[in-house]
């Protein structure tokens, strides 16, 4: 087999996309229109929480989990370095109730043509933004992300409007403007949480297509 043949039949390197913003911003609902439109592998941040099994359950809940110290970043780093390289990986599976990871059990992701890293600390850690062809930051206004914020975690994660409020003062708040939103100056396109959603996919797929990162 010649060198050009031998080139032509390796696995081509997949597309990778990181997405970043606050939560509640709309990131998440972006990644998953990306995700359809691209025919991507969608990786959240959110899977990466490292357990905390070995606390009592009364102190789990108190922990900050807007902090980057809380996400086992250096895994998913490897886990987007493995996909790239065409090798199926086993990704945790987190309970968001127990704060802990679900024992015994992971679930087989596969490589794909491309692949969305999506989290509020996406473009936050270096070997993360190392990783990405193209990012995105998802920009919105405080009271709209915490309003978003409530409606997602009293209906999916069993909390109350009250315990929402205060750890968005105590923490997701403080750690947004420490952490969060200076790393929009790593994204390569900003669109706004409160466009409608047709309109940020396109802007997104439009600077794609110039970058001629898509066809």
């Amino acid at each position: 087999m010649t060198a050009v043949a031998e080139q032509l039949t390796l696995p081509q390197r997949p597309l990778i996309l990181g997405i970043a913003g606050c939560s509640g911003s709309g990131k998440t609902t972006l990644a998953r229109e990306l995700t359809g439109q691209l025919a991507a592998t969608l990786l959240p941040l959110d899977f990466y929480y490292r357990c905390l099994g070995h606390l009592p359950p009364g102190e789990r809940a108190l922990q900050n989990f807007d902090h980057p110290d809380s996400l086992e970043h250096a895994l998913l780093a490897k886990h987007i370095e493995d996909l790239a390289q065409g090798s199926s990986i086993q990704r945790p599976i987190y309970d968001f109730t127990t704060h802990t990871r679900v024992p015994n059990r992971t679930e087989t992701i596969v490589p794909a043509p491309v692949l969305i890293v999506e989290g509020i600390l996406a473009l936050h850690y270096p070997e993360l933004r190392a990783l990405y062809d193209f990012s995105i930051y998802v920009n919105a206004p405080n009271e709209i992300c915490l309003n978003r914020r409530i409606y997602r975690d009293v209906r999916e994660r069993g909390r109350t409007e009250e315990s929402v409020r205060a750890q968005f003062e105590a923490t997701a708040k403080p750690m947004a403007d420490l952490y969060v939103v200076p790393s929009a100056q790593h994204a390569t396109v900003t669109v706004e949480g409160t466009d409608a959603l047709d309109w940020s996919v396109e802007q997104v797929l439009q600077r794609l297509h110039r970058s001629g990162l898509a066809h």
